[in-house]
């Protein structure tokens, strides 16, 4: 699927006529891949890269165009089960055109940084800002969910939320990775600020896109160093509340045979000493009673 979009007033409109300064590609065909491969010459590799959720960023320089694939965050869903997914992105910078290459559709011309436009150059840096935006909106729903997880595991016994948290913990992983990869290609797109083209301003708005990919890289490296230091010890919690629970049974189970244990040895079918006592069974049934009521009295004195 081709979307056409052009820069009008600051912003990123649909276009009307059937061409545009920013063209869309969504998952490609044949046709539209041929066209990319053939007319606009992108390397096929490179091409295939922008569809590679695997593929690593990396910035390229082409005699007719400038490649870039960088990493962003793919859209979650309940299905997902707590794992935060990475795709990767292809944009190839022409003179007069910015070819975009996406896996799936997602919504990269959202927010802030799509208000004030005045070239292609500052929809292809900001496209780098917008995913670095995605992550960190990421990183604090996973911080959410991992603060949500820990309550339900310091009163359960199920693994159940033990693996969503070992889940959160893959996710970081790949957001680490994500965010080392897109360092790199801004560290690039700094050293070759004049060779691409970049304004002056692009180049300050470029420092600020490293600033807050760094902040990004480290406040993931920080939710991934906690959550991955304290798994062992949310495992020793879930097996310590089994134990708990267990103790309380086996208790329970001691306070029931007792008296059991009383009434079962008067109901034997031999000759008892109060066998003909006309108060034996009020006699056996306080006994029985009076044996839960001492591990009752046990349980409680010495707190077990």
């Amino acid at each position: 699927m081709l979307r056409q979009l052009n820069i009008s007033d600051g912003k990123l409109t649909e276009s009307q006529n059937g061409s545009g300064q920013v063209c869309v590609y969504i998952a490609p065909d044949e046709a539209e891949r041929k066209y990319l491969v053939d007319q606009l010459k992108i390397d096929e590799h490179t091409l295939n890269s922008s569809l590679d959720p695997d593929e690593v960023s990396r910035l390229e320089f082409e005699p007719e165009h400038i490649a870039m694939i960088f990493k962003r965050p793919k859209r979650y869903s309940a299905i997902d089960n707590f794992l935060f997914r990475v795709g990767s992105t292809g944009a190839f910078m022409f003179k007069d055109r910015l070819v975009i290459v996406l896996a799936e559709d997602a919504p990269i011309f959202e927010g802030r940084p799509f208000t004030k436009i005045q070239s292609i150059q500052d929809v292809f840096l900001r496209l780098i800002y917008r995913a670095i935006s995605h992550f960190v909106e990421h990183l604090r729903g996973i911080n959410q969910i991992s603060n949500e997880l820990e309550q339900q595991i310091n009163s359960a016994m199920e693994n159940k939320y033990l693996l969503n948290l070992f889940t959160l913990e893959k996710s970081l992983v790949y957001y680490l990775d994500a965010t080392h990869s897109n360092n790199a290609v801004i560290e690039k797109l700094k050293n070759n600020a004049a060779k691409i083209g970049f304004s002056q301003e692009n180049v300050e708005f470029l420092d600020d896109i490293q600033i807050e990919n760094t902040q990004c890289l480290r406040q993931t490296e920080i939710y991934s160093q906690v959550l991955a230091s304290l798994m062992d010890a949310r495992a020793s919690i879930i097996s310590n509340n089994l134990n708990i629970r267990i103790k309380a049974l086996t208790l329970i189970t001691i306070g029931i045979m007792l008296p059991t244990l009383v009434v079962s040895v008067f109901s034997m079918n031999v000759v008892i000493p109060i066998a003909w006592y006309k108060h034996a069974f009020w006699i056996i049934t306080g006994l029985a009673a009076t044996s839960s009521a001492t591990v009752g009295f046990l349980w409680w004195r010495k707190k077990w």
